[in-house]
């Protein structure tokens, strides 16, 4: 299934304090892109921030996943997850 995941700054924090870990957040996220778990990554274009599409069995191993990320581990960051499904719309389009 895929995972859509939105990170958000827990309050208080700011960008002075998400710097120091940056470095050993990107390497954590490579090695999930690496394994297949991240299949997409964007920054946010309407505030700083990520957004993730997971390939996991559910939410909660999405969320168990993000939680390990230095970022999440620190309590700088949170994560919102929206699971995903095929658009089954069109087929009513189609349909008689």
């Amino acid at each position: 299934m895929k995972i859509l995941a939105m990170d958000e700054l827990l309050p208080g924090v700011g960008m002075e304090d998400i710097k120091p870990h940056l470095r050993d957040e990107a390497r954590h996220a490579w090695r999930l892109y690496e394994q297949g778990v991240f299949r997409e990554l964007y920054f946010r274009g309407d505030r700083p921030g990520a957004v993730v599409i997971l390939e996991c069995l559910d939410v909660n191993e999405a969320r168990k996943i993000m939680d390990e990320l230095p970022l999440v581990k620190n309590k700088l960051i949170e994560f919102k997850f929206i699971p995903l499904g095929h658009f089954a719309p069109f087929a009513s389009l189609f349909e008689k």
